[in-house]
């Protein structure tokens, strides 16, 4: 069982490389939910001058839902898989760029999961004051083998 008592790296749940892991710690997580932190600064990935595109708020509750993945994973005592973000339904961003250097809570909750690796969570990025920033709905899929994402990498169905 994993334990969290204060916010720790996120990264140990996501299955990405370094460079990757746009999300910075993880706060809160359970069977239903998992809460993360992200506090952009001028060297992320995505960073211009006007600060970070609205559009990366999506990929942001991607990879929190990755990460709840990865959690749930390493109770069971295997590693994160590997996992796709099939589309979004209704991404509302209040802004058009996130601010540099504030930092951001990522909540995502689980609205269904289904044992052929197929789910759908709410997502939804705040600001420190607790303001939704944006929102929207995320459909995914895990491949629940080895078999079924080779099938994938094939071009074919598992």
């Amino acid at each position: 069982m994993i334990e969290l008592n204060t916010p720790c790296p996120i990264a140990p749940y996501v299955p990405h490389a370094e460079g990757m892991c746009l999300l910075d710690q993880l706060l809160e997580f359970n069977n239903y939910h998992l809460y993360a932190e992200v506090t952009p600064g001028d060297d992320d990935l995505f960073a211009t001058a006007q600060g970070i595109p609205g559009w990366v708020g999506l990929e942001w509750m991607a990879q929190a839902v990755a990460a709840w993945s990865g959690v749930q994973a390493m109770q069971a005592g295997e590693p994160p898989a590997v996992g796709f973000l099939l589309g979004s339904r209704r991404y509302q961003t209040s802004v058009d760029y996130f601010a540099l250097n504030v930092p951001l809570r990522i909540e995502v909750f689980l609205d269904f999961r289904a044992d052929n690796g197929l789910g759908a969570f709410r997502g939804q990025l705040l600001n420190q004051q607790g303001a939704v920033l944006a929102s929207a709905t995320l459909n995914v899929y895990q491949p629940n083998s080895a078999e079924a994402l080779t099938a994938l990498s094939n071009g074919e169905m598992p």
